[in-house]
Parts: structure tokens; C-alpha cells; sequence
């Protein structure tokens, strides 16, 4: 029916005028002939003006558009139709994929959040028994049935991050980092973390317990230093250990890792403006107070979700919505990991904060390790491997390469220090989708594994990997793609940006950090009890807005159980090319828009906001 009214005027038809002119002329002849009898004239008249409407023609015509309307007015009435019961059975089952969600999350923290590896594991260490006790876990994953692990290759210890989430991304599936090392030939150990901190855990005491890791690798792998991968925050914690013991790593891959925690374009990356914005370490302190000592990683992970409103409120889980019978699995697959937020103690959020993401120290060399030595970059000897992207909004390639523009006063100084470092950056993956994608890890992990003992013997300087093209070879021991590794010197990858006004930000955390500390504080902790900490916890939105779909919760919520399996038995899918399908689809587009201009305006604000507080301030900052 849409589609005909649009393209008929059953009032006004060609048909219609071509015969009221026919008939017009007609008249107008009947008024010229010499007929001297009015009421003859009149009754000819009266009889061409009926015509017009009784004209055989015209009626044929009308007959067939009115057919056509009703035929098609019924025939969309039934794909309507058709459609209402699909957004009903869809929305039953997108409700009972939430029930499901949420009942997984509960199981989930019930038995104590384990690692979510596809593969399965044995443990060889447990920092937790250590003189200085981590929460850190070694373990060695075992190959599945039919992947043969090669002796004379290095075995590949990954390092998941601990940025809210638990272990596992890097082994959470078959085309994982651990699947494709292990295709590769490859024997591979990731290091993982229980969900609360051990007693009094720093920073350095984590430290450690990945040099103890590292250390018992060479006992396990006595010829083959391991080559070490590590995914976002482990990139910093590996960096610094091959920096401070370089005799005991293999080569260093670092995965969507920041060094360089005030580079960024402007308009861009809005994520390095937060600390200022914030007033610097303090509220991580408050976060900590509220829940006894203990910062939640909750709040990092709504952190990241609030950078793309667009997918977290809308996206995400309308392309649920929209093919629930597809999509649901894969959904509940992620959420499991998505939704098992890991604690810090507030000794180690702080220094994370304070050194890092306000300080800057790492790349400044001013970071300190365990044993209270000065962390060098440059005195890395193995070659780093930097793989980063530019849809990377948390962590763009400016933060994994302009610290070598900082640390190095040129490409012959880089040279000098005998440093290999090569960077490999994806056109448009986002953050996740570098440790997560099986496309890229097939691809660009794939890549970078192949070419490993390649890339060591590469004459020191700056090196971009390329992919070039695809071999064809299918055989695991035979490189399936062909790379290219193209000198650069240090100014192709230099970023110019307001250093000043970072260093103000840091003035500013420290007096607020005070303030916070002697003013604040005692009058928050008093009121803070083990068990006000825990129903804070839940009441976080994260967990919150999740578990209340729960049935173990909301009784309510059994319905939809019952109800999904009455739909599945009796589905009814329209055609996903149906005009209502589509239409349905173009409008969470438009949302999905208006959603991506508010992030574009409010991202465009803070920046703003940051330099009105920050450019040009002649204040004294901190030289410490």
C-alpha cells in the first residue's frame, strides 16, 4: 500500500484529464452546431458531462488502481503484521538474554571469577605464597588436540591487563594471541590475577612477582628467552621490567599501550585531558575511601564505556535486539569477561595515577623500580614491538610512540643504544578489537609472531611493519604473510602538543591530593564499614543495572524464561530485507548519530574546558 500511494493519484489521473478534455471539445462542438432547441443543446450536454465520468476507459482505470491498492494494502497489512509479532518475540527474547546475562555474572562471581581461556590450563605459580604476596598467577596453557608445539621456538608469555577486567582476553577464544602462537608452534603461558588485591599489594610488589614469572621461565625454557606480549595496561608493567632487566626478556610486544600519557591530538583523544579535568588523583582516593581501602575496577570500566556513548547506551545491545536469534550467544560469550570487574588496593591506583596518567614519569625517567632504580627506556636491548591503531580512542598510537621522541634526541641516538623498535599501526580497529578481533589475530598477531627472529636481526633504528600481502601458504610452519619493514627516522612519528599545560595538572593533583588528604578523609572514613563497601559495590551502575535482571533476584524475571521457549518453538522471522526491518534499522542509526554528536560535542567541550583552566598558566608547578 506504501508503495503505491506514493507512486498514483487516483483523484487527479492522466486518464482522467485526457478524457475531460476529449469531452470538453466535444461540448464545446455540441454549442457551435445550428441547433435551435435549448433543451436539446442541454440534454446533449448533460449527456457528454456523465460520459466523462462513465467513459468505459476510465473506469478501467480506476478499477485497476483500487485493485492494486487493496491487493497491496492486505499484502502489507501482512507483512506488518508479520513484523509486530517478530518485535514481540524478538523483544522476548532480547529480555531473556539480559535474564541470562545476569544469572551468568552471578554464577560467575560465585565461583570467584576464574580465567576466561578457551583452552585449557595448568598453574605453575602463584604470587600469592610469595614473601611480598601478588595477586598474579602464572600459567601454561595446554595445546588443543592436533596443535604440535615446537621445542626450538620461544614459548610467548602473554600479559593480560588489569584495567578493571579479569585475565583471559588474550586466550578467549580459538583465533586468540594464545590460539595463533600455539598454531604457530609456539608454547604459551599467560599471566593472570585474582579479583581482589593480596594485603597491603603495591605497585612494587606486582613488580616482583612478574620478574619471579619471568625468572622461572628461563629455568622452564633454559635456551629460549620468552618472547613477552602484553595487552594495554601490562604494557607499561612489561616495559618497565625490560627496561630494568633486560638480560631476561626475549623480544617485547606491546598491544594498544600507553607510554606517552599526555600525547594526543586535540578534538581526538579526550581521554588524556581527564586527570585535569577531574582535579587529578583525589577522586580515585574517594573512590578507595568508599570502599574500604579498595578501589573497584567497575569504575575504569565505566570510564571506558561512557567514551563511546553511542555503543554503550544504544549500539551494543540493540544489534542484539535486531538479530537476537544470531547474536545472543556471541553477546553472553563477552559479557561473561565484560561484566567481572577486578579490584586494585588504593596503594597501587594511585601510584598507577600519580606516576602515569597525571606524572608522566615513565617516559620522563623519572618511574622507579622495585629495587629504587631509575627505570631507562633506553636500556632495552631486545627489539619492541608496538602494535597500535587509529581507532583507538584510549589508547591512540601518539601514547605508544611519542615516548621515543622524548627518550631519544634522534635516530642516531636510537641507533647508538643499539634499540630495534618497530611499530605496526591498524587503520581503524578500536581498543578491544586489537586483543580481541579473531581478524586481527589471524592477521597482524599472526604477522608479528612469523617474523619474530626476523625482526632480531634487524640493524638497530625505527622500523614501521607493513603487511604487504598474503602468501597463500596454509601450513602453520610456512609464513602465510609477506612483510616489509620500512626505515623511519624519529620526526615522521613526532607530535607537537602543550607539555606545559599537563605539568600544571600535576601541580594542581598534588594540592588537591593535600587538601583531600587532611580535610576530606577523616571525615569520609569513619562512616565507611566492610559492609557499606559492599552494598556501594553492588549499587555500582555496572553491576546494578545488570543483576536486577537476574531471576535469583527479581522474580518477575522467570517469565521471560518460560515465555522464550514458547517463542523459540514458535518463531516467526520476517525477511531482514522487509521495508519495517530496515526502516527499523535506519532509525537506531539516527539515534546512533545523534548520540555521536553529542560524544564529538561534549569531547570538543572538555578540551576546550581543559585549555581555559590549563594554556598559559603562570603558576608554579611541580618540579619534584
Amino acid at each position: 500500500m506504501y508503495k503505491n500511494l506514493f507512486n498514483v493519484n487516483p483523484f487527479f489521473p492522466m486518464q482522467y484529464i485526457n478524457n475531460f478534455k476529449e469531452y470538453m471539445e466535444k461540448g464545446f462542438n455540441i454549442l457551435n452546431t445550428d441547433i435551435n432547441n435549448p433543451d436539446e443543446i442541454s440534454k446533449k450536454l448533460n449527456e457528454n458531462f456523465k460520459n466523462i465520468f462513465l467513459d468505459k476507459r476510465l473506469k478501467d482505470y480506476y478499477s485497476k488502481i483500487y485493485s492494486d491498492i487493496f491487493k497491496s494494502f492486505f499484502d502489507d497489512y501482512n507483512e506488518f503484521s508479520e513484523y509486530l509479532v517478530d518485535v514481540f518475540q524478538r523483544y522476548i527474547l532480547f529480555v531473556d538474554t539480559l535474564r541470562k546475562r545476569a544469572n551468568i555474572m552471578l554464577e560467575h562471581y560465585e565461583k570467584g571469577m576464574p580465567p576466561l581461556i578457551h583452552f585449557k590450563y595448568e598453574e605453575v605459580m602463584d604470587a600469592r605464597g610469595f614473601e611480598t604476596p601478588a595477586n598474579y598467577i602464572l600459567l601454561k596453557i595446554i595445546p588443543p588436540e592436533g596443535v604440535k608445539i615446537n621445542p626450538d621456538k620461544r614459548p610467548i608469555m602473554i600479559f593480560d591487563p588489569r584495567a578493571g577486567h579479569g585475565p583471559g582476553i588474550g586466550a578467549f577464544k580459538r583465533d586468540s594471541e594464545a590460539g595463533i602462537a600455539m598454531q604457530e608452534g609456539h608454547q604459551c603461558y599467560l599471566v593472570g590475577f585474582f579479583p581482589e588485591p593480596c594485603k597491603g599489594q603495591t605497585l612494587d610488589d606486582v613488580g616482583n612477582a612478574l620478574l619471579t614469572f619471568i625468572d622461572v621461565m628461563h629455568d622452564l625454557h633454559p635456551d629460549n628467552p620468552p618472547v613477552i606480549y602484553a595487552n594495554c595496561q601490562a604494557g607499561w608493567m612489561v616495559t618497565m621490567i625490560a627496561a630494568s632487566k633486560p638480560e631476561l626478556t626475549g623480544p617485547v610486544v606491546i598491544n594498544g599501550t600507553p607510554i606517552s600519557y599526555w600525547a594526543g591530538r586535540d578534538m581526538v583523544n579526550p581521554m588524556r585531558v581527564a586527570g585535569g579535568l577531574t582535579g587529578g588523583v583525589w577522586s580515585n582516593m574517594f573512590l578507595s575511601d568508599i570502599g574500604n581501602g579498595k578501589f573497584d575496577g567497575a569504575w575504569l570500566v565505566l570510564n571506558f564505556e561512557m567514551l563511546n556513548p553511542a555503543n554503550t547506551f544504544w549500539k551494543k545491545e540493540f544489534s542484539v535486539f535486531h538479530n537476537v536469534d544470531k547474536e545472543a550467544a556471541r553477546y553472553l560469550e563477552f559479557e561473561r569477561w565484560w561484566t567481572g570487574f577486578y579490584s586494585f588496593n588504593e596503594e597501587e591506583i594511585v601510584a598507577i595515577v600519580n606516576n602515569l596518567f597525571i606524572g608522566n614519569k615513565l617516559e620522563k625517567g623519572e618511574m622507579l623500580d622495585p629495587s629504587g632504580n631509575v627505570i631507562d627506556l633506553r636500556k632495552i636491548k631486545e627489539p619492541l614491538i608496538i602494535f597500535a591503531s587509529e581507532g583507538d580512542n584510549i589508547s591512540p598510537p601518539e601514547q605508544g610512540l611519542q615516548w621515543i621522541c622524548e627518550v631519544y634526541k634522534s635516530t642516531e641516538d636510537l641507533k647508538k643504544h643499539g634499540q630495534r623498535i618497530i611499530y605496526l599501526i591498524h587503520p581503524n580497529i578500536g581498543h578491544l578489537g586489537i586483543f580481541v578481533s579473531g581478524k586481527v589475530a589471524n592477521r597482524e598477531h599472526r604477522a608479528i609472531m612469523e617474523n619474530i627472529e626476523k625482526i632480531r636481526e634487524l640493524s638497530p633504528g625505527l622500523y614501521q611493519m607493513k603487511i604487504v600481502a598474503e602468501t597463500g601458504e596454509k601450513e602453520p610452519e610456512k609464513n602465510q604473510f609477506e612483510v616489509e619493514f620500512i626505515e623511519r627516522e624519529i620526526q615522521d612519528i613526532k607530535l607537537d602538543y602543550e607539555k606545559e599545560d599537563f605539568e600544571y595538572v600535576k601541580f594542581i593533583s598534588k594540592a588537591n591530593k593535600y587538601f583531600y588528604e587532611n580535610y576530606v578523609r577523616p571525615f569520609v572514613k569513619p562512616f565507611v564499614t566492610e559492609q557499606s563497601a559492599e552494598i556501594l559495590k553492588w549499587l555500582h551502575p555496572d553491576r546494578f543495572f545488570r543483576v536486577i535482571y537476574s531471576d535469583r533476584l527479581n522474580p518477575w524475571m522467570k517469565f521471560f524464561e518460560y515465555a522464550s521457549a514458547y517463542v523459540n518453538e514458535n518463531r516467526i522471522a520476517p525477511d531482514d530485507k522487509s521495508f519495517f526491518k530496515i526502516s527499523e534499522k535506519k532509525f537506531s542509526n539516527n539515534i546512533e548519530t545523534f548520540l555521536d554528536s553529542y560524544r564529538e560535542l561534549r569531547d570538543n567541550y572538555s578540551e576546550w574546558l581543559f585549555k581555559s583552566l590549563y594554556m598559559n598558566k603562570d603558576a608554579k608547578t611541580d618540579k619534584e
